[in-house]
């Protein structure tokens, strides 16, 4: 992805929060092809600047962020979604989840952690603030469980033993580095695995990846 910069969108209702990260990202390299102040904006510039990454506040005027998220989401299943909030309620994150954001970083992050973040949103990873993580796999494990326990398996597209090894261990929460190391293979492998795992299993980010490991029992040693 070196030839062309990602494509970032920031939509926030505070004009000097929105000007300072979209500033933050364009020195960083990112192509800020749209702002956004209210919900209602946001939809229609997305729309039409087509961005790689979405970086989004909940709280907007006109349109709630998650709707923003559920019917931006829903139109193009490619669009990778941070939420930058200035909340951390367990409510907010799941609902984000839910409506299809990849990730959720709280403003109290580092410049650096937002940088981070939108650069592991961009290639599907599920980038949550710290402690979120773990609710956010609790809570796919509690509703694939559902009232009667685990669904029935349908029958799973083959997986080569490394990209179900990879798959397990994404699902435990571990990022792409983190399972390079265990695996003692590089970054681009482990991404290449999870792209490759993507496709097979027709699902479009880290996220939806995780859910599928667990209703599958893989997150399980």
């Amino acid at each position: 992805m070196g030839e062309s910069p990602l494509k970032v969108m920031v939509v926030d209702d505070h004009p000097m929060w929105r000007d300072a990260v979209a500033r933050d990202l364009a020195d960083a390299g990112f192509e800020v092809v749209a702002t956004a102040g209210d919900g209602e904006q946001a939809v229609r510039r997305a729309r039409a600047a087509r961005p790689d990454v979405l970086v989004l506040d909940l709280n907007l005027p006109l349109k709630p962020g998650v709707a923003v998220c559920r019917e931006l989401v829903g139109a193009d299943p490619a669009l990778r979604v941070l939420v930058l909030s200035a909340s951390g309620e367990h409510a907010d994150v799941l609902e984000a989840v839910k409506s299809g954001a990849t990730g959720y970083l709280v403003k109290s992050a580092s410049t650096g952690e937002l940088l981070d973040a939108v650069r592991r949103t961009a290639v599907g990873e599920a980038v949550f603030t710290p402690g979120l993580a773990g609710l956010v796999l609790g809570e796919y494990r509690r509703l694939a469980a559902g009232p009667s326990g685990p669904a029935p398996a349908t029958p799973a597209p083959r997986l080569t033993d490394r990209e179900t090894e990879v798959l397990r261990l994404v699902a435990k929460g571990l990022s792409y580095k983190q399972i390079a190391e265990r695996l003692v293979i590089s970054h681009r492998t482990v991404q290449n695995h999870v792209q490759n795992t993507l496709g097979k299993l027709q699902l479009h980010n880290r996220v939806e990846l995780v859910r599928y490991a667990i209703e599958t029992g893989l997150d399980e040693d």
